[in-house]
């Protein structure tokens, strides 16, 4: 009986195959978060939607009235760069971390929760909290496409998007129990 090579060289690749082990998983890394949730707002989402908010905009003064928004390719370059930190700082809010450091006051007025009535709220809800992170991602992607096509009417109303799915995540966490006039 004959075996054609390429039949053989098949049937012996996978008996070498089955004699040797799987492979080994790499060990999981875990993540070290640095910033609390609260510096992280102040240090790194804050600022950058900031720039993406005000790259649109009214100014009126006494001067009369002032249109901004980009124009040329470095505006439209600067602009993404701080859309796309927005847009990563999302996947940052997804790692469990603390709501601020130790003793800091997270409250600005009287509407917002201490941070350990933050923190046990996003931990009994921690699956809505996710959900809110994403929905700043999946924002964030909308001013990413307004500013790929260089598109200022676009991009003003992806930031609407944006500050909506900000507001949704603080009233439900942040400050649950604010009242807004109607």
């Amino acid at each position: 009986m004959k075996l054609h090579r390429p039949l053989a060289a098949m049937a012996l690749s996978a008996l070498a195959a089955c004699e040797q082990p799987p492979a080994a998983k790499p060990a999981e890394l875990a993540f070290k978060p640095v910033a609390s949730l609260q510096e992280l707002m102040l240090a790194v989402i804050d600022p950058n939607i900031d720039f993406v908010w005000n790259s649109v905009t009214s100014i009126t003064s006494t001067e009369g009235e002032q249109e901004r928004r980009p124009t040329k390719p470095e505006d439209w370059e600067a602009v993404r760069q701080h859309a796309l930190v927005v847009a990563e700082a999302a996947n940052l809010l997804l790692i469990d971390r603390p709501v601020a450091k130790g003793g800091i006051n997270t409250a600005s007025g009287g509407a917002e929760l201490s941070a350990l009535a933050i923190h046990n709220l996003i931990q009994a809800n921690r699956e809505q909290f996710q959900q809110r992170a994403v929905a700043l991602q999946d924002a964030s992607r909308q001013l990413l496409a307004a500013i790929d096509q260089q598109n200022a009417d676009e991009l003003e109303r992806a930031g609407g998007v944006v500050e909506q799915a900000c507001e949704q995540c603080h009233s439900q966490f942040w400050y649950p129990g604010d009242k807004r006039p109607k």
